[in-house]
């Protein structure tokens, strides 16, 4: 199997677990870019603790799930948003107004769409959960 979008994949294993109700999920290979993703999600109660395991390859990360995802997905292409146009893609990418998270990576680092506005800065979409 070849794998063209770690990210991608990641979050394709986090949607399929969900679907089939485990409690936790092995996503390999790891990153830093996908662990980033995960805080993120984290921090908004998508998804437990997890944790990076060094198998002496690519390494993996074991996330503990919860059951409270719905959809998550990478967004590709990973296109610019910038600050004041983050409204109009939270309206295509999530369900309802306060209801999920985008995640951008931003020159502050990996956040959330919320804190993007707060900052009033604008980044490239990563992914999405709700």
């Amino acid at each position: 199997m070849t794998l063209l979008d770690p990210m991608s994949n990641a979050l394709s294993a986090i949607m399929n677990s969900e679907r089939l109700g485990n409690k936790q999920v092995v996503i390999k290979p790891a990153s830093k870019l996908i662990a980033n993703v995960l805080f993120v999600m984290q921090n908004y109660g998508s998804i437990g603790e997890f944790e990076f395991v060094d198998d002496g390859r690519a390494g993996l990360i074991v996330c503990q799930l919860f059951g409270r995802i719905t959809k998550v997905g990478a967004i590709k292409p990973r296109y610019p948003v910038k600050a004041r146009d983050i409204e109009k893609v939270e309206t295509r990418y999530l369900p309802a107004r306060g209801f999920g998270v985008l995640v951008l990576s931003t020159s502050e680092g990996i956040i959330s769409h919320l804190e993007a506005k707060e900052k009033n800065i604008g980044g490239r979409l990563l992914a999405y959960a709700f």
